[in-house]
């Protein structure tokens, strides 16, 4: 058997170590019960060495060990090791021709031959190996290696054994979570490869509403919850039907497929709005339910958990409350996770997966370019280039939200530095999140990247949409003025969009305000848009605020916009975002095109012809 190629995941190793030690197996005594499956293991094999072998963070740890006087050796190069890491068996027939091994602490001991099978606990996590060794180079057969990994399956038994892991919630009184691994992996050895199943998972409430109870209840509120849910849901089901307790509020079965998954999803429909409405908790609590189908034989039992759970979920929107497994859906929230991985590892490593391109803003007087605004371009080596209004979003709710757009802070100002040292003086504007606002110390740490760049704080202007405000409005405006109080100009974005504009007009600090696109595309063949956007300009100089639209592509729209007195413009007709090095350039080109003292338009067109 070759030797598993395995990529080290640190994320991973942190989380099988947490395993490990939570067992509380490493540097305890030697017990019987785990020595008489090592004998069976070098008697198997016929070998003078066998050992329950444990990978810690730095050695090998024998729990139980034959033939050897030691009780651990380093775990660099030590096969056990690269099982732990791959949780895949691992036969060396010749130590001292394995390139990998041959210089490793066992090799220089006299051994030749290993042959170790992985210790894997239900929840996926590899503790170590079931290893024999032998002092002359030999092969493994089939046979012995399916004894060997059938020993390893017994050491694992007794480790759960030993350690009381349980298999009943005691709150509940259900079987748990790790009786619903082990029954679900009976079953695919029971049911005929191919045959359809499915889980049905049942959640008591949403997170958001456990949190609000445990705000005002006691902790015997969730006990009463999980105990009265277990109870009226037991009440439906058949007979020889078990239920699982999975989680803190969430109970689940394993069911045969129905003919028809929407028919039966009826069915749990009508069941759930009978036991909702006998509920003492139906005020403050709303069940969901999620409906996973597998195929036995092709699917992994904590896969299809995490399908159910997705599907209970999703559930929360839907008018019926219960929801099955969507394919397509469950891709899209794949690729989210995805996203939000690789784009958390392009901002810690600085791999130029990230840079910043700059729209032209537009005085629309002038016709001259009197800033830019910053925007975020990301380009994965594998997945291309990813849209910003696909992964903007998933990063805004995340916690990388502050580190992304102190990123595009610091390159931002930076450029314009740069930029200002070439005789390019541009006001540089940066959006900013919801989380932002609420960082007690954004402020500061903005300026001293100005500082850092000897740029004044007006250069730079900070864009803010409605809701980001409505998120924590109290928090959020304290921020807000301590932004105004810096000299760091505010503008208000997508203006129109939110639910409270006209309030949030008169008592923000801002200078500008940007006419979100949506009304400003198409402008030009919609009269009641039209006196809306005239209303909104007007408005907004009625309140000492200067106007920017945005979105413009069209000579007919930009006519329009000027005769509504708008103050500046950005939009493709101008320029799409361009490259830094590309800025200069096209800036003196439009100086040349838009004469001053001409209306702005006639120049751009000019241009543009």
């Amino acid at each position: 058997m070759s030797r598993p190629m395995t990529h080290f995941d640190h994320s991973f190793e942190a989380k099988r170590l947490a395993a490990l030690h939570r067992l509380n197996l490493l540097d305890t005594p030697p017990s019987e019960s785990f020595d008489r499956i090592t004998r069976m293991a070098a008697r198997v094999f016929n070998l003078p060495i066998a050992a329950v072998s444990l990978t810690d963070s730095d050695r090998q740890w024998f729990k139980s060990r034959v033939g050897v006087e030691h009780s651990s050796i380093p775990r660099s190069l030590a096969p056990c090791a690269g099982v732990a890491e791959s949780s895949a068996a691992l036969v060396i027939a010749d130590m001292l021709a394995d390139p990998l091994y041959r210089d490793s602490h066992l090799a220089r001991g006299g051994v030749r031959f290993y042959a170790g099978a992985p210790l894997v606990t239900l929840d996926g996590h590899c503790l170590g190996a079931m290893c024999v060794l032998g002092m002359e180079p030999r092969q493994a057969t089939p046979e012995e290696l399916a004894h060997l990994a059938d020993l390893a399956a017994m050491v694992m038994a007794q480790i759960e054994l030993q350690h009381a892991l349980g298999r009943i919630d005691p709150i509940s009184g259900l079987p748990n979570r790790n009786q619903f691994i082990e029954d679900f992996q009976d079953l695919q050895r029971v049911l005929p490869a191919g045959s359809a199943g499915m889980v049905v998972l049942i959640n008591l409430a949403t997170p958001e509403q456990i949190s609000n109870a445990a705000r005002v209840m006691n902790s015997s509120y969730l006990d009463d919850l999980v105990s009265d849910g277990a109870r009226k849901v037991g009440v439906h089901l058949r007979p020889g039907r078990k239920l699982y307790h999975v989680a803190a509020t969430q109970f689940a079965l394993i069911a045969p497929a129905p003919a028809s998954l929407d028919g039966y999803a009826a069915v749990l429909a009508e069941r759930l709005s009978a036991g909702a409405a006998e509920s003492s908790a139906r005020f403050v609590a709303t069940p969901t339910v999620g409906v996973a189908p597998f195929v036995v034989g092709e699917s992994d039992c904590l896969d299809v958990l995490r399908t159910a759970h997705s599907a209970a979920l999703d559930a929360c929107d839907c008018p019926s409350r219960v929801a099955v497994y969507s394919r397509d859906g469950d891709a899209a929230y794949q690729r989210r996770f995805a996203l939000l991985n690789e784009f958390g590892a392009a901002l810690e490593r600085d791999s130029g997966q990230l840079r910043l391109v700059y729209q032209p803003r537009v005085d629309l007087k002038s016709g001259a370019c009197v800033g830019v605004e910053a925007l975020l371009r990301w380009t994965h080596p594998t997945l291309g280039v990813v849209s910003p209004g696909e992964f903007m979003p998933v990063v805004e709710q995340s916690s990388m939200a502050r580190a992304a757009t102190f990123w595009v802070l610091s390159q931002a100002i930076a450029q314009q530095g740069v930029w200002r040292r070439a005789g390019l003086g541009l006001k540089m504007s940066v959006n900013v999140s919801a989380t932002n606002l609420l960082e007690p110390d954004f402020v500061p740490v903005i300026e001293a990247i100005l500082a850092r760049h000897r740029l004044p704080a007006a250069c730079l202007e900070l864009e803010i949409t409605e809701s980001a405000i409505m998120a924590q409005p109290r928090k959020a405006n304290a921020t807000l003025e301590a932004i105004a109080a810096a000299g760091i100009g505010l503008a208000i974005d997508d203006f129109g969009t939110g639910y409270s504009s006209l309030a949030y007009l008169q008592s923000m600090p801002a200078d500008v305000v940007k006419i979100d696109q949506s009304f400003i595309r198409e402008l030009d063949g919609d009269e009641r848009r039209q006196a809306l956007v005239s209303t909104m300009v007007k408005l907004s100089h009625d309140l000492g605020l200067r106007v920017v639209a945005e979105g413009v592509e069209s000579a007919s729209v930009l006519t329009l916009l000027e005769r509504f007195g708008c103050d500046e413009a950005q939009g493709y007709l101008f320029a799409r975002p361009l490259e830094a090095d590309s800025l200069p350039a096209w800036r003196g080109a439009a100086r040349q095109g838009a004469a001053p003292g001409t209306p702005a338009r006639r120049g751009w067109l000019a241009m543009l012809s």
